[in-house]
């Protein structure tokens, strides 16, 4: 399927000239570092691993599921992997764990855009241990609107001193199947798994989730929407912070925003789709809201059906991010690190019957309250290295003001994974672009 917009930026002269030596000479910096990552989209072409209108990772591996246990191939955390699931069965990947650190899996499945999909069809993603003991056990579902996207689950393996079973080092299982196989599209899906590990914190803290924290919904930012074309996947998230931003979407197409959330900070987002000049039929859960951790767990999400006229969905108050949100239920317990968090929107495809291929205008408002605090004093690294943290690079590349051409900048050092050597080298870029266009002594 594929994106359908691209950004547009104008080739002006003055201050947008400087803007466009700046991102030429990182471009090229980061085209000759080892490990370089492509650019979000708007930035540079998408990846060729494109499939299904889901932009896989570029770094993926490709690895097979074995169908049992004693085939499977391992997992390395801070890797990202890519395979695919058939109709039937359960597929196996191996992960080696110590005793020390919690592990994450995350799986996003995605089905070809013209099977069709039942409302409790997805995966299923589970962890076991050695001995068969299950650890985890997590499914995502297509829910009511019954439209082809990509769905995520992830199996986890805590430490805990109080639980009995997947507290050993040694080997693990991850198993990945479909929730409803007999009433599933026959042919393959294409998988995108990822695996991190969280270290323990250096001391011991609160073992309960936090009583107390402001649960009143605030107003919606208003203000002119800036316009910000969404990735087509986790790896391609476009970034974003504070504000209110626009892009079009159509019927089956799902968008990535990366917005980047400190300690203590609180998430507040809405979507808003706007009318049609068709106004009539109506389309079930058409307008999807989903706000997923830094290792891609689900934290949240609410739909809407869409009759043609402005519709609006929200999320609901979320508590601010803190380590032991893993003690609660339910949503909070997934706000327990901090990091880029993903916000997703899907428009379902059975829009298009009423209403057109649009594109239709979205409009996304995302808030972060509270204030920024400390996290748990983590005793090592996480896999991937910073992936619990706010990088100095996002803080800059996603202001809530600024110019646009300076955040297109920025935008491209934090994406670009480059640090303070190429910053200086960004410095030096906007020093050298500007001495070219002062005339001469």
């Amino acid at each position: 399927m594929g994106r359908w917009c691209t950004a547009r930026r104008s080739a002006a002269t003055g201050r947008v000239a400087v803007t466009a030596a700046v991102l030429a000479a990182v471009l090229a910096t980061t085209a000759a570092l080892p490990g370089a990552t492509s650019l979000a989209p708007g930035l540079a072409a998408g990846s060729a691993g494109s499939a299904a209108g889901y932009d896989f990772a570029d770094d993926a591996v490709r690895i097979a599921g074995a169908r049992a246990t004693a085939g499977a191939e391992p997992l390395a955390a801070g890797a990202t992997y890519r395979s695919s699931l058939p109709r039937n069965g359960t597929l196996y990947y191996r992960l080696e764990l110590d005793a020390a650190s919690d592990a994450y899996v995350s799986v996003t499945a995605v089905p070809g855009a013209d099977g069709e999909v039942t409302a409790v069809d997805g995966i299923r993603v589970s962890v076991q241990d050695a001995e068969g003991g299950s650890c985890s056990v997590q499914s995502a579902t297509f829910g009511a609107a019954r439209s082809p996207r990509p769905v995520t689950a992830r199996g986890m393996r805590e430490i805990d001193p109080a639980a009995h079973r997947c507290q050993d080092p040694g080997t693990y299982y991850v198993g990945v199947e479909r929730t409803r196989p007999q009433d599933s599209p026959p042919d393959d899906w294409d998988l995108e798994l990822t695996v991190a590990t969280e270290p323990r914190p250096r001391e011991t803290g609160a073992t309960k989730a936090p009583e107390a924290w402001d649960s009143a919904s605030p107003e919606p930012l208003a203000g002119e929407p800036e316009r910000r074309p969404g990735g087509d996947g986790f790896a391609h998230a476009t970034l974003v912070g504070q504000g209110v931003w626009r892009d079009d979407i159509r019927p089956g197409e799902t968008l990535y925003y990366k917005v980047p959330v400190d300690w203590g900070r609180q998430v507040y987002a809405t979507a808003e789709l706007a009318g049609s000049a068709d106004a009539s039929g109506y389309a079930t859960g058409a307008l999807r809201l989903a706000l997923h951790n830094p290792v891609r767990g689900e934290v949240d999400d609410a739909a809407k059906g869409y009759t043609g006229r402005t519709t609006t969905v929200g999320l609901a108050p979320l508590p601010p991010v803190a380590y032991p949100n893993r003690y609660a239920t339910g949503q909070a317990g997934a706000l327990r690190f901090a990091g880029d968090y993903y916000v997703v929107v899907h428009l379902a495809a059975q829009v298009a019957d009423d209403f057109g291929q649009g594109p239709f205008t979205l409009t996304l408002r995302l808030r972060l309250g509270g204030s920024t605090g400390t996290g748990p004093g983590y005793a090592g690294e996480s896999r991937p290295k910073g992936l619990f943290e706010v990088s100095a690079q996002d803080r800059v590349a996603a202001p809530a003001g600024g110019g646009a051409d300076d955040r297109l900048a920025m935008k491209a050092v934090a994406v670009g994974g480059i640090g303070t050597g190429s910053l200086l080298l960004l410095g030096l870029a906007v020093w050298t672009a500007t001495a070219r266009r002062r005339p001469r002594p």
